[in-house]
């Protein structure tokens, strides 16, 4: 065990949560800051690929995400327009043998709790709610951050886990407003038991259609569904809140020409939040990602579109990454940050392109459409698998500074 360090982390969101489980089962001291009056997220499902649930049960929480995750028998991806299956990715079974563990479907709620709860039983970690902070400081020796209340707090690292409009991250690189996208996510869950059996399912599945696609996956143990429409389409009011309420009047009218499963799937839902996607380009530079004492991790550092499902993966392999390259004693504290930017920088930034690519794949028209649907049918299962990023192995030794 490597001797203590003052971990500052700025978010107590999955990536804050994590890089404070991580550093403190390390035996490091972590000071959690989180600016909002509870812990809490909203009502939406993730996808964890194997990849992210390797790290996971590295951190001991293989029971507890048995509890309260999915696990989908496969990946069916389907043409909105017909209803006709495209191609399939079998999961149950195939990802252990592959990957070593298995591919998960889970509430964003659920694997936030289950995260703090591990964080909470770690008597290193202090947690501090409606605690708003920037950076006031960043020397050679330590970090600073000041509350609003100009209450000064010293540590010796400061991690920048506070999501899209990180006050960090703008502390660290400058006022970089993120990109918006043009698309719109319409969100819901609901219980399987309120649909009819036959818009029920074990699978994720994704349905492609022009300028749009629907994914559609089980949570809590299989006994909801959660289903996402991304379109095209602007929204008024301010980005940076997180969810809109809606209802399906609009998503139904871009659906008009889509199969009728689709659209009843669609018309079960009772109650939708909207908002818009937004993000940033790929990271080009370890300096985006690690300065001095300071360190970004997750959507503070490389916000990606969803559609390669590693937002909150990437950010829990950071945190694993973040934890290695400060257990390299041998070397000081900055060097050590420059090393975990180094080993994640690259294949973070590949993630991001490549979810942006698959937004243009999933909602390809004309030519390119038909050409997706041949592959697809041709192809199959090596289209949908993505071993480089599910063998991807987060603990590699890291580069040389």
């Amino acid at each position: 065990m490597s001797p203590q360090i003052e971990i500052l982390v700025a978010g107590g969101g999955i990536g804050g949560l994590a890089a404070a489980l991580a550093t403190a089962r390390a035996g490091h001291r972590v000071r959690l800051f989180e600016r909002a009056p509870a812990f809490s997220e909203v009502g939406a499902g993730i996808q964890i690929s194997p990849n992210v649930v390797r790290v996971l049960q590295a951190w001991g929480l293989q029971d507890g995400l048995q509890a309260v995750a999915a696990f989908p028998d496969a990946l069916q991806v389907r043409s909105a327009l017909s209803g006709r299956t495209l191609g399939r990715l079998r999961l149950a079974g195939r990802a252990e043998a592959l990957y070593g563990a298995p591919y998960a479907t889970i509430h964003r709620a659920d694997l936030h709790q289950l995260l703090l709860q591990a964080v909470q039983a770690q008597p290193e970690v202090s947690l501090h709610l409606n605690s708003p902070v920037t950076l006031a400081e960043a020397e050679t020796d330590g970090v600073a951050l000041l509350t609003p209340q100009k209450k000064r707090i010293e540590g010796d690292v400061l991690v920048g886990a506070d999501g899209l409009w990180s006050a960090v991250r703008q502390a660290l690189l400058g006022v970089q407003p993120p990109r918006v996208t043009g698309h719109l996510a319409f969100r819901a869950m609901l219980p399987q038991t309120h649909l009819p059996a036959a818009l029920r399912s074990t699978c994720v599945t994704a349905w492609l259609g022009p300028d749009l696609h629907v994914v559609v996956y089980p949570v809590r143990g299989g006994h909801w569904l959660n289903v996402v429409a991304i379109v095209h389409g602007e929204v008024e009011g301010d980005l940076a809140q997180w969810d809109h309420g809606n209802n399906a009047s609009q998503l139904l009218a871009v659906l008009s020409d889509c199969c009728s499963p689709l659209q009843d799937l669609v018309r079960a839902v009772p109650e939708w939040r909207l908002w818009a996607l937004c993000d940033r380009p790929p990271l080009a530079r370890p300096e985006d990602m690690a300065q001095g004492r300071v360190a970004l991790l997750g959507d503070a550092a490389h916000p990606m579109r969803p559609y390669l499902a590693q937002g909150a993966g990437m950010a829990i392999e950071d945190a694993h990454a973040l934890c290695r390259a400060l257990d390299q004693q041998a070397i000081d504290l900055p060097t050590r940050l420059r090393r975990y930017a180094l080993n994640r920088w690259q294949r973070c930034a590949r993630v991001q392109a490549r979810a942006e690519r698959n937004g243009r794949v999933f909602h390809a028209t004309g030519p390119v459409q038909w050409g997706r649907d041949a592959a697809m049918a041709l192809l199959g299962e090596r289209l949908l698998d993505v071993p480089w990023l599910y063998a991807g192995d987060p603990l590699n030794p890291l580069p040389d500074a």
